[in-house]
């Protein structure tokens, strides 16, 4: 009799253990949805994400959209369902979340947005992100040093791109560029001919290298036939490589038609590539294992309850709240200090960017 029971009290020492295991597992599962592969980027995000999280102890589900926002919402839905606690967003449409992250409210579920900020949601708990303004004024600051405005050189000639509509961050890059290089459009030194500095002008939807390619081969067709560009201000990577393609199709790149200065983000591997050939002149670096780290100490806090780092509970209203956040701080990299920053800090090896 006593073995029995001595043999009962194991099993259910067993079975409650074995429970409490599973129940500890579902409470370490922290969701991560990025918008898509097509872009070198974001598989770098996804993957430091998941990597840094994972050292710290976390079960992971990463999931990427292919830029379709159904795919994102199901995704989403499905993190919920499999209990994660913490579930961070990069959105491909900042207003299309709404009911996903109303759901994640009823449970509980914390988000923190990615980079993107997800608007007109009350249920938008942290936003993690570089500062976006300060992005474009970097890249009005190099325009104003790579040509001497400050010494009064120009006039020269300019066009403006602006990344897609329905991503916030766009708007944040175009106005730091923009009021950067207004003292310099109103005086004259700068000449955008197309006259196009709306976003709905100047947008490309989906950030597509297809698109900046077709608007920049227009503005050539329009406005460059017996003049050169000088300055081209694109406010990522991947509209810079369709910007390359059509300055090239143009016949940039040879004696008498220099590549204008031209800007960019990310630093990606193919945009690295044209900076070293002279043509492309910069790229933002926001180091994406900055950013990683930062999402899993603001992870860690949420799952201890601890407070949460934010260093801006001003700038971003999503349209419902102001939105806390913490912004990391990019830089750039040129033909002067790329192998400092991508090179020797371990981003890239050299074999990445030949």
């Amino acid at each position: 009799m006593r073995k029995t029971i001595s043999m009962l009290l194991v099993m259910v020492m067993l079975f409650s253990f074995a429970f409490t295991g599973c129940s500890s597992n579902k409470d370490n599962v922290i969701g991560v949805a990025m918008p898509t592969q097509s872009l070198q980027r974001w598989n770098q995000d996804g993957a430091n994400m998941k990597a840094k999280l994972e050292e710290a102890g976390y079960e992971v589900i990463l999931e990427y959209a292919d830029n379709k926002v159904d795919q994102q919402v199901s995704q989403i839905e499905n993190m919920i369902t499999r209990g994660a606690k913490v579930i961070v967003v990069a959105s491909i449409d900042g207003t299309a979340l709404k009911g996903a992250l109303a759901q994640a409210a009823k449970e509980d579920v914390k988000i923190i947005a990615y980079d993107r900020l997800i608007r007109d949601s009350e249920n938008v708990d942290f936003y993690a992100t570089f500062d976006n303004y300060l992005v474009g004024q970097i890249q009005g600051e190099y325009i104003i040093e790579s040509l001497a405005l400050e010494s009064g050189a120009g006039p020269f000639n300019m066009e403006v791109f602006g990344g897609s509509p329905d991503d916030n961050n766009a708007y944040f890059f175009n106005g730091g560029a923009m009021d950067t290089l207004k003292p310099y459009i109103d005086n004259g030194q700068l000449v955008i001919n197309s006259g196009q500095t709306d976003m709905e002008q100047i947008a490309i939807q989906g950030w597509k290298s297809e698109g900046a390619q077709s608007r920049m081969d227009n503005l050539l067709t329009a406005f460059y036939s017996d003049k050169n560009v000088d300055i081209v201000l694109s406010p990522n990577d991947s509209l810079a490589q369709g910007i390359v393609a059509s300055l090239k199709a143009a016949g940039y790149g040879s004696a008498d038609k220099a590549y204008p200065v031209l800007t960019g983000q990310d630093c990606d591997t193919t945009n690295v590539k044209m900076l070293l050939a002279g043509e492309q002149s910069m790229s933002i670096f926001k180091d994406t294992r900055t950013l990683a780290d930062q999402v899993v100490d603001m992870v860690s806090a949420i799952m201890d309850e601890t407070t949460v780092p934010v260093n801006d509970t001003e700038t971003y209203n999503n349209g419902v709240k102001v939105v806390p956040s913490f912004l990391c701080e990019p830089v750039f990299a040129d033909i002067n200090n790329y192998k400092e920053l991508l090179i020797d800090s371990g981003y890239y090896t050299e074999d990445q960017i030949k």
